[in-house]
């Protein structure tokens, strides 16, 4: 059950690294979620959490830099509706 939970919220952090309009945004929200992912998934799993955590961070860092705004389209902030 912990490795299904911590491939799921991998996959979401993946899924949600693009957020934001610039480059930037992108890069600091992909490294919060994979981060934050990768520390959740390690401390779940008995896996050094530090060390982990610092490279999900940098793979969600790298993905979010990677994508453009268009690529992961997550419609309106409900803020704005």
């Amino acid at each position: 059950m912990n490795k299904r939970l911590t491939i799921m919220l991998l996959l979401a952090g993946l899924a949600l690294s693009g957020c934001g309009t610039t480059t930037g945004d992108r890069g600091l929200s992909g490294a919060a979620i994979g981060a934050s992912a990768g520390a959740v998934g390690a401390a779940l799993l008995g896996g050094p959490v530090a060390l982990v955590a610092l490279v999900g961070g940098a793979a969600g860092a790298a993905t979010g830099v990677a994508t453009s705004p268009s690529a992961v389209d997550l419609g309106k902030p409900v803020w704005e509706h």
